[in-house]
């Protein structure tokens, strides 16, 4: 297997047609959050609601991210299922979400017959003050596992907390891009050599955090201007 491979379409479509078994998914799915009606959650895409109106970029948007909350807690309990499918004993998956969020994106992930391990907090010091209350500088990770987690030899200790601002600047490349320095941290609970998956690869960041780590990594992205992207990054990773 090649040290990376990135598929293009829709990430429910084609983890069905996936036997490759993985070490690790590792995923930052469209939160589906924000929007206090319906109406609004339709009106909205993805710049609206995560992009400032002052930004001086035009990044684009992508699709995915309207569905209300039951229509999401079961859209990724469907992703989860498929991906636990995918995943050897013991492996981990780690997903990303908001404080609206975590609770649905918890019980998707044990409807898809993940166990539940924990929360890893993501400190942002670069974030969105709240205009007379608390700025919002946290998002946050959940660990689950299929059965017990993988015993590695020689023994990991992975931070319960992770700090990083996103890309600024000309090394933003995608809306929500998380910063590599804290996805090689999550890369690390999969095994030196070992497959991670990413059925979200948006930028190509996970991939390229796996690459710097000594894994390899396999990918899914709807969006083809994302997608080209993220074969950029991985290839100049690779």
């Amino acid at each position: 297997m090649p040290a990376w491979t990135l598929h293009q379409g829709d990430a429910l479509t084609l983890l069905p047609t996936l036997n490759t078994l993985v070490d690790a998914v590792i995923c930052d799915p469209p939160y589906n959050s924000g929007g206090r009606t319906n109406a609004e959650r339709k009106s909205q895409g993805a710049r609206d609601k995560y992009v400032s109106g002052d930004a001086q970029h035009m990044l684009a948007d992508f699709d995915g991210d309207t569905r209300d909350q039951r229509g999401y807690t079961y859209w990724l309990g469907l992703v989860m299922a498929e991906t636990y499918r995918l995943t050897r004993p013991g492996g981990s998956a780690l997903v990303f979400t908001d404080w609206a969020q975590l609770p649905a994106s918890s019980d998707a992930i044990q409807a898809g017959g993940w166990t539940w391990r924990g929360i890893i907090p993501w400190h942002k010091p670069i974030s969105r003050p709240v205009r007379d209350g608390f700025r919002r500088e946290c998002e946050y990770v959940l660990w689950g596992t299929r059965g017990e987690p993988l015993r590695h030899a020689p023994t990991i200790y992975l931070p319960g907390w992770l700090e990083g601002s996103q890309p600024r600047g000309k090394a933003r490349v995608h809306i929500t891009q998380k910063p590599v320095p804290v996805m090689r941290q999550l890369v690390r609970i999969a095994p030196p050599g070992g497959l991670v998956l990413d059925p979200f690869a948006g930028s190509g960041t996970t991939g390229v955090a796996a690459l710097a780590e000594g894994r390899q990594f396999l990918g899914i992205e709807g969006s083809p201007t994302y997608g080209e992207t993220a074969r950029e990054r991985l290839a100049a990773a690779a």
